[in-house]
């Protein structure tokens, strides 16, 4: 069992890293795509220093809290969009018979699936998120946390992405629902928690799970606190379990259009 899963982790890295290269054919747009994310992403930043300017909290975080707020949003977004880039495509996949060159290969699904490609603007956003760490106040343990809840932030957003792109498995037009999902994730993970109440925040800890993602990672890389630092990981175990178990069920209903494509 113990050489299966490290023979995956294996084959999985070796496709990236040929995904990788492929992209890096052309330098001059792998590296114009990496930099103009990191450019857009800090222009959203000037309207929080144009609030900031007007009010000294909003929600309860100051300035630093926001950007520390915004770092791990980029970077988990970054993570996800660059080493599961096809986990946000998936729904086409399915419908479109694309699973057939993967069902071929002496490898899991799922994974191969969703490692079949980069996104390298991806990495704008990660690093873009580490360089706001290091304005928000470089230190071993923030660097050390901060990673951590990116692979974990990260991984939940592929799960998530993952469970609602296999619904296509079962209803058509399930890819609507991917992409509402995906949006909602997105544009509620830069918003801090305190200008929410009632419903709203309690979905943004359980079915929009943005709290998991952002909010307590940036609490406990604020104030440390184990406990949370374990839910998070607890969460991120059972979710992605599930993630196997629901694509895998779908996939028993899958129908090959007999598309037969290589995949190297």
């Amino acid at each position: 069992m113990l050489m299966e899963v490290r023979n995956q982790i294996k084959i999985t890295l070796i496709t990236i890293k040929y995904a990788l290269m492929k992209e890096m054919l052309n330098k001059v747009t792998f590296i114009m795509n990496i930099v103009f994310m990191i450019l857009n992403n800090a222009c959203f930043i000037v309207q929080w220093v144009i609030i900031y300017n007007l009010k000294k909290d909003v929600g309860g975080y100051t300035f630093k809290q926001i950007l520390l707020l915004w770092a791990l949003a980029a970077s988990t977004y970054g993570f996800s969009h660059f080493f599961f880039s096809k986990s946000y495509s998936l729904s086409d996949v399915i419908t479109n018979g694309k699973l057939d060159a993967y069902l071929v290969q002496p490898k899991n699904v799922l994974i191969s699936a969703i490692t079949s490609d980069v996104d390298t603007s991806a990495l704008g956003d990660m690093i873009y998120g580490y360089l706001l760490l290091i304005i928000y106040g470089f230190s071993f343990k923030n660097f050390a946390l901060f990673t951590i809840f990116t692979i974990i932030g990260g991984i939940v957003l592929t799960d998530l992405s993952t469970i609602l792109a296999s619904l296509t498995f079962w209803f058509n037009k399930a890819d609507f629902i991917a992409d509402t999902g995906n949006r909602l994730m997105t544009n509620f993970a830069t918003y801090p928690d305190g200008i929410f109440k009632g419903f709203a925040k309690i979905l943004l800890f359980t079915i929009v799970p943005v709290g998991i993602i952002n909010y307590i990672p940036l609490w406990v890389i604020t104030k440390f606190n184990i406990e949370l630092m374990l839910l998070t990981i607890v969460i991120c175990i059972i979710l992605t379990i599930l993630t196997f178990i629901i694509f895998n069920s779908g996939l028993r209903k899958y129908s090959s259009t007999n598309l037969m494509v290589a995949k190297l």
